[in-house]
C-alpha cells in the first residue's frame, strides 16, 4: 500500500484555512493550501515546523509525526483511527476531534478517488484549528 493518499479537497474548503506548513507533502505535489511544504528527500519530521501546520502523515508510520504535531501545538491533522499508543495520546491530548464520515474518499496521483478501509478523524490543536473545526460542518466536534 502506498502512502500517497491526498486529502479530499472538500475538507480544505470546509476548514477555510491557509496553512503555513505541510511537513508531509507527497513527492508528486500538493493540493494543500499551504505556503510551504516539505517532501522527500527532505525530512519533514526532523525539519523545523512553524505557524499553522497541516498534517496528513504517512499512514505506514504516523506515530512520530503525531508526536511532533502535538508538541508543535498549532494545526490540523487528518489521521486514521487506530488502537495504537500514538492514537491514544492524541485522543487524550488537548485536541478538538471530528470523526469523519465512513465513506471518505482520498485522491490518488495515479487514478480515481478511492476509499481506504480505515476510519478517520480530523484533529486540531490551538485556537485557530479549534475554530476551523467548529465552523467546518464536517461533523460533531469532541
Amino acid at each position: 500500500m502506498s502512502d500517497e493518499w491526498y486529502t479530499p479537497l472538500h475538507i480544505f474548503e470546509a476548514l477555510g484555512l491557509e496553512f503555513d506548513l505541510d511537513p508531509c507533502c507527497p513527492i508528486t505535489g500538493s493540493v494543500v493550501p499551504a505556503k510551504q511544504t516539505y517532501s522527500l528527500p527532505f525530512d519533514g519530521l526532523t525539519a523545523p515546523w512553524f505557524g499553522l501546520v497541516w498534517m496528513n502523515p504517512p499512514y505506514s508510520k504516523p506515530g512520530p509525526w503525531v508526536e511532533k504535531w502535538l508538541e508543535h501545538g498549532n494545526g490540523v491533522a487528518l489521521v486514521p483511527m487506530s488502537k495504537s499508543r500514538w492514537f491514544h495520546k492524541l485522543w487524550n491530548a488537548e485536541t478538538a476531534v471530528i470523526n469523519l464520515e465512513p465513506n471518505l474518499k482520498f485522491m490518488r496521483p495515479d487514478g480515481p478517488d478511492k476509499q481506504i478501509f480505515l476510519g478517520f478523524i480530523l484533529a486540531a490543536v490551538g485556537e485557530i484549528g479549534y475554530q476551523a473545526l467548529y465552523r467546518s460542518n464536517l461533523g460533531k466536534v469532541r
